[in-house]
């Protein structure tokens, strides 16, 4: 009853959490991430409200300037802190003294604000200094707060899961902005108007610091996601320091430097635009909540929250997606030249101007760009994409902030009474200039963005909503027309291609006459993916200037493939010998898709004088001519007899070619020929390209081929990988579902294949089907082998069992361990940056200690999985028994006898090597130790010939009275030195093979 109860509860909780795109376990971290995130953001947001009333009545908005110069150097400090304390401290440890750090100053505040305060003390200037140091403390504390939250989330997820999980963790802010706005003003009313501030910040500090309680929580149940170990204060490898910026990459990040800046001083600017009108008009805005300001500030970010809220999680991926992000991020400057020029004509007041202002742009400010800045870091190589990010957070934004700040105290001296119409004028216009700056960076970014893209062609990641398609193809035009390498321009023909395919004629078609034949072939068969008869001029302009056989050819497929009116009669004149072969060839084929019988007739006798020619080129030419033609059932009739030829052909070109052809045409009858093709090196790579070729019609024949583990194994790779090309849904499935039940070198085939699926669709399929729990799982099972694999080697040992089979085991059962590591590495690819755990596999394979201690921190900083401590146990420790040690958790040694330890291994017979298999089987003839009847019949049954030869030679001297018995099972035996074996067993027994073959090998009985 109780478990009927429980999967609707289950599946109910499954589709919520796909509701809001998130998957199995994901759910309990992201939701405690987001409770200690909102509960620290509405502790600061109230006490931003109460400090901005106190200050404003106190100084004036017109030192607020001084606030922000000074806060520059306290954000510094502050950054430098937390690096710091990494030094002395484990991470989760920082993280949660810096959440108590953030509260720490609360109770403080509160109790110098307080009259009774005042009076013990006897000076009026502690209320003064309590009010500045508040203000210090806010400008400083966001940055530190959004740096903890940021850090915690991504030791909590690994790369894959933040994409989805963070966009739910930040919008806390926002709940923090809703809840602790609309709730600021009835808080106030609950205490005498003189203690409403100073009880205000302790009910802030009370959430503060339950928020660093739940953080404190969360570090301690998921502790395997934080590093124990103190980062490295020193890096002795110079090497991999990240290399210096040039050319267009340190152009760009300098303009992501001036946007970044630019954004801060119009979120300074803007707030200090509305605190200074809100501190001329307290008395309008204190009646609108008929309360103090701080009433007025907490329903102003209750309704700026909501509306937050609303832009994020319904509005804002969409406007990203259809406007694109640069044009998007333009909205800001825009809305900033808008009001503010509304606001200096007069036409409405001043104050509500600003006010609009100010919650537009924190709209804006909080969605669309927080939004945009994992794309605009996209362009940057990844291993110095966080340091740049790191750069712009820690050292931009802080200067910038000094710099608006001095700005500002400039602007306030010019008037001894505070901001005057005229300053206030000025500053409007500096804010309308600074605008249009920001909007000519964004233009320039755009620009060197697509730059960067167009040079790099390969990364393949974008949408048409991302570039701008104008720009695109001016680029591409520039870069063609431009002198540069063959290689620069056939990339930036497929980046164009991958781009914006469908329109890709409107650029190339007028370009082909300037272009190298080699490009005129490319950009052509780029054209051919997405034909249109608006560029048929150009492609005939270029036929008739007579240019290489092999764009001729692929212009002649243009335009009677394109051209509704094409008479195909026309064609024969292509036909004739006086033409290049891949002329006729191409001609051939096309008239053989819609020809008059007469005109089929002459294509036929083309092809057949190819097919039969003596020159190698004509008789490759020919077949591929085939590919061409279409499946037609007429042309796989025609095409039966010349295929047993083709494929035999002395040259291996030929027969590649013909696999081809039959691919293309579709030709189900001669598939076995492309299977045939895996089997030889010279037609392997056209065989699995044909494959491919077929998609989900060559799964049937792949997947037989992989299962039959009597065939070799690099066969079934290559299959396995054709597969892994085919890349759909369906055959990505049973790649994967032979992952979980696979061991050993077809496992680490598998992985790899997957991993390199493009766009990380075997990644994200692996992590659709599996899970994190499931990929978790592998891990485990592989520490849990290594730790079997160590116990064996612990018992194994020469000194007990004197002889060269122990040894030739023990050799055997050494490199299990790294290939279980190196499957662990590859498994560790799908949860977290593969760039990341390739520097730490590099590292921990060098000769040096200092490198193998950066490669394990790296992984201490990187992983969060539970086997975590036993894996950098195992990858640290040096001996044995060391190793055993860290793998108690998983597997507890229990030392045992050599015999019952050999018997053992043989349990695991499915995961160990198959020559350490056979090595158990020669020690246990030496030792005279009896091994298990199903390990027996398992070794006699293997796939590999000296498995079965070890497992024969253990029958013959423990079981020779049941030899004659087993050998019977072996008449046909295909492995020579197996059979060479069986015939001598034979002649030693006087046998003959037996006529018949017998049913099943007899079962065998092991003697005490």
């Amino acid at each position: 009853m109780v478990a009927s109860n429980s999967a609707p509860q289950k599946s109910g909780e499954n589709r919520f959490l796909r509701w809001i795109n998130l998957r199995k376990g994901e759910g309990q971290r992201t939701f405690w991430m987001f409770t200690a995130y909102s509960a620290t953001s509405s502790g600061l947001m109230w006490l931003e409200a109460c400090s901005v009333d106190r200050f404003l009545s106190e100084f004036g908005a017109a030192n607020l300037p001084v606030i922000y110069i000074t806060s520059a150097g306290l954000k510094i400090l502050l950054g430098m802190l937390y690096s710091w304390l990494q030094t002395f401290l484990p991470l989760r440890s920082v993280i949660i003294w810096i959440a108590l750090l953030l509260a720490a100053p609360l109770p403080f505040f509160s109790l110098g604000l307080s009259e009774s305060a005042e009076a013990q003390i006897g000076s009026f200037y502690i209320v003064q200094i309590t009010i500045f140091a508040m203000q210090l403390w806010l400008e400083a504390s966001h940055v530190l707060n959004d740096l903890n939250a940021s850090i915690t989330a991504n030791q909590l997820f690994n790369i894959r899961e933040i994409k989805r999980t963070y966009p739910l963790i930040s919008s806390g802010i926002l709940v923090a902005d809703v809840f602790g706005g609309f709730s600021l003003p009835w808080v106030l009313r609950q205490f005498p108007r003189d203690q409403a501030v100073p009880s205000v910040l302790l009910l802030a500090f009370g959430l503060m610091v339950f928020g660093a309680i739940v953080l404190f929580g969360l570090s301690l149940a998921n502790r395997q996601a934080f590093p124990t170990a103190r980062r490295r204060r020193e890096d002795n490898n110079a090497e991999h320091s990240p290399p210096r910026l040039q050319g267009q990459m340190k152009s760009y990040m300098q303009l992501l430097q001036i946007f970044f800046s630019l954004a801060q001083v119009f979120l300074l600017l803007v707030e200090f635009q509305f605190l200074t009108q809100l501190g001329k008009d307290s008395g309008l805005a204190s009646q609108i909540v008929g309360g103090e300001v701080a009433g007025f500030l907490g329903l102003f970010n209750g309704a700026l929250g909501i509306c937050e809220l609303a832009m994020q999680w319904m509005f804002s991926s969409r406007v990203l997606d259809r406007m694109g992000v640069f044009t998007s991020i333009m909205l800001l400057p825009i809305v900033v030249m808008s009001l503010t020029g509304i606001s200096m004509t007069g036409m409405i007041p001043v104050f509500y101007g600003v006010l609009a202002l100010r919650f537009l742009y924190e709209l804006l400010h909080y969605t669309l760009l927080s939004g945009s800045v994992p794309f605009l870091f996209y362009s940057v190589p990844d291993h110095i994409r966080n340091q740049e990010q790191a750069k712009v957070r820690s050292i931009a934004e802080p200067i910038s902030t000094a710099v608006t700040g001095l700005i500002l105290m400039g602007l306030v001296k010019l008037s001894m009474n505070g901001i005057g119409v005229a300053e206030q004028t000025l500053s409007f216009s500096l804010m309308i200039a600074a605008a249009i700056v920001w909007l000519w960076t964004i233009g320039a970014l755009k620009k060197e963005y697509l730059n960067l893209l167009v040079l790099n062609a390969g990364r393949g990641q974008l949408s048409t909503s991302e570039v701008d398609l104008k720009a695109l193809r001016q680029k591409t035009i520039d870069t063609l027309e431009k002198p540069g390498t063959e290689e620069d321009k056939r990339a930036c023909i497929e980046f164009l291609s991958e781009i914006d395919g469908r329109n890709s004629g409107e650029v190339l078609a007028p370009l082909l006459s300037r272009l190298s034949p080699e490009l005129q072939y490319k950009s052509i068969e780029v054209m051919l993916k997405h034909p249109n008869p608006a560029y048929l001029n150009p492609v005939k302009s270029l036929c008739a200037q007579r240019p290489a056989p092999e764009v001729m050819a692929v212009a002649l497929r243009y335009i009677w493939l394109t051209e509704e009116s094409a008479s195909f009669s026309e064609l024969r004149h292509y036909l004739k010998p006086n033409h290049p072969s891949i002329v006729r060839a191409t001609a051939a084929s096309l008239i053989l898709r819609q020809g008059t019988m007469s005109e089929k007739a002459e294509a036929t006798y083309v092809l057949h004088s190819m097919l039969t020619s003596k020159q190698v080129q004509d008789r490759v030419i020919g077949c591929r001519a085939l590919g061409g033609a279409v499946h037609l059932q007429g042309l796989r009739l025609w095409l039966k007899p010349y295929v047993s030829k083709l494929v035999k052909d002395p040259s291996f070109e030929v027969r590649a070619a013909t696999l081809e052809a039959i691919a293309a045409t579709r030709s189900e009858e001669f598939y076995r020929y492309l299977m045939v093709g895996l089997y030889h090196r010279p037609t392997r790579e056209a065989a699995k390209s044909a494959l491919v070729s077929l998609e989900d019609t060559a799964l049937n024949n792949l997947i037989r081929l992989v299962d039959d583990v009597e065939r070799p194994l690099l066969v079934r790779t290559e299959a396995m990988s054709a597969i892994g090309q085919i890349g759909t849904p369906e055959a990505l499935d049973l790649l994967i579902s032979r992952l979980t039940t696979s061991w050993g070198v077809p496992r680490r085939a598998l992985l790899r294949i997957l991993l390199k699926v493009p766009n990380e669709k075997g990644i994200d399929a692996v992590a659709e089907q599996l899970g994190r729990v499931g990929i978790e799982q592998l891990i485990e099972q592989e520490l849990m082998f290594i730790g079997q694999v160590y116990a064996a080697s612990m018992d194994l040992i020469l000194e007990r069992i004197r002889c060269d089979e122990t040894m030739l085991l023990r050799s055997a059962l050494e490199t299990l361990p790294a290939d279980s590591l190196e499957r662990i590495f590859l498994l560790m690819k799908f949860l977290y940056p593969i760039g990341s755990i390739r520097v730490a596999e590099y590292n921990l394979q060098s000769e040096s200690k200092s490198a193998i201690a950066q490669g394990l921190e790296i992984l201490d900083s990187t992983l969060d999985i539970n086997s975590k401590r036993a894996l950098l146990g195992v990858l640290d420790r040096e001996l044995p028994i060391d190793k055993l040690q860290s793998l108690s958790s998983l597997v507890p040694y229990t030392p045992m006898q050599p015999s019952e330890r050999l018997n053992h291994l043989l349990e695991l017979r499915h995961f160990i090597s198959d020559w350490a298999l056979a090595c158990c089987f020669h020690l246990a003839k030496r030792a005279h130790w009896n091994i298990s009847p199903d390990a027996i019949r398992s070794g006699l049954r293997h796939p590999r010939g000296y498995v079965r030869e070890a497992a024969l030679s253990y029958i013959a001297t423990q079981f020779p009275q049941k030899l004659g018995l087993v050998l019977q099972g072996f008449q046909n035996e295909r492995n020579p030195i197996v059979a060479a074996q069986v015939q001598e067993m034979m002649k030693k027994l006087g046998m003959r093979p037996p006529a018949q073959h017998p049913e099943a090998l007899p079962r065998l009985k092991t003697e005490s």
